[in-house]
């Protein structure tokens, strides 16, 4: 399907890895310019390499912290001036707090930043050019938002906030043209599933095609209908379609994509 990107303008949070990278190869296959912003430069660079391989029109990697105090701000400030203009934000950046709930207030500050904070702040910031553009907003919450447990917590707690504040500007700025949906995905193998997989295989004996899995049903409880770990290229497709104008009568969703993921 032609998403009916090309030249436009998208940010990418988060976009030097996993399932931002994804979606960055996605986008770039239609012909839209990205910037990618990431923590590591060389990573940031790399994944930058990679989108103009696939096809895009302009691809840029930056890196800034976003979440600390004025990082997203600076961030967006950037990309807008490389892009001249910012069609689309996804932000899938927000990793930390799978920790258990008594952590200490340091932790939970962390993973306020890390999780929840950067995706506001970065959100914000786009706003006033999104509203010039009529532009689209993607963020990631998680599927275990709806089906918290115990030992991360405050993870699952920060996502659900990534979600309200989501559900807030899509209702808030749709008056603007500017459309905001929310991915929650579930166990997806990005590059640390991908590292447990060969670890696994090598230790239990078990093929590499089927470890991960095995250990994930048998020992971990997983229960998903497909029976795997989502691949982040399937990520990466659903948010470039939230993001283009082929979603153009979706906004404020929650969209579990988990395999069927029983909570």
């Amino acid at each position: 399907m032609d998403l009916g990107i090309r030249d436009k303008r998208y940010v990418l949070v988060g976009g030097t890895a996993g399932m931002g990278s994804a979606t960055a190869q996605a986008l770039a296959g239609d012909g839209a310019s990205v910037v990618l912003v990431g923590r590591d430069a060389d990573r940031a660079q790399a994944a930058a390499r990679a989108a103009e391989e696939a096809g895009a029109a302009k691809a840029i990697g930056i890196s800034h912290d976003v979440s600390a105090p004025g990082g997203a701000q600076s961030a967006i400030d950037e990309a807008a001036e490389l892009l001249g203009g910012i069609d689309g934000l996804a932000v899938t950046m927000g990793t930390e707090g799978m920790v258990p709930v008594e952590s200490s207030d340091d932790v939970w500050v962390s993973a306020f930043r890390d999780v929840l904070l950067a995706t506001t702040r970065s959100v914000e910031a786009a706003l006033p050019h999104l509203i010039e553009t009529r532009g689209t907003i993607v963020t990631t919450a998680a599927y275990s938002i709806r089906s918290p447990e115990i030992a991360r917590l405050p993870y699952a707690s920060l996502k659900g906030g990534v979600a309200v504040f989501t559900k807030g500007i899509a209702k808030t700025y749709g008056k603007d043209g500017i459309r905001a949906n929310c991915v929650c995905p579930g166990a997806v193998e990005t590059a640390p599933l991908a590292a447990l997989r060969l670890q696994l295989a090598e230790q239990r004996g078990y093929p590499v095609e089927t470890a991960l899995e095995r250990v994930m049903v048998e020992e971990w409880g997983f229960d998903a209908a497909l029976g795997r770990p989502g691949k982040p290229e399937e990520v990466g497709e659903l948010i470039a379609f939230l993001l283009s104008p082929r979603a153009g009568y979706l906004t404020g969703s929650l969209i579990n994509i988990d395999g069927g993921t029983n909570f």
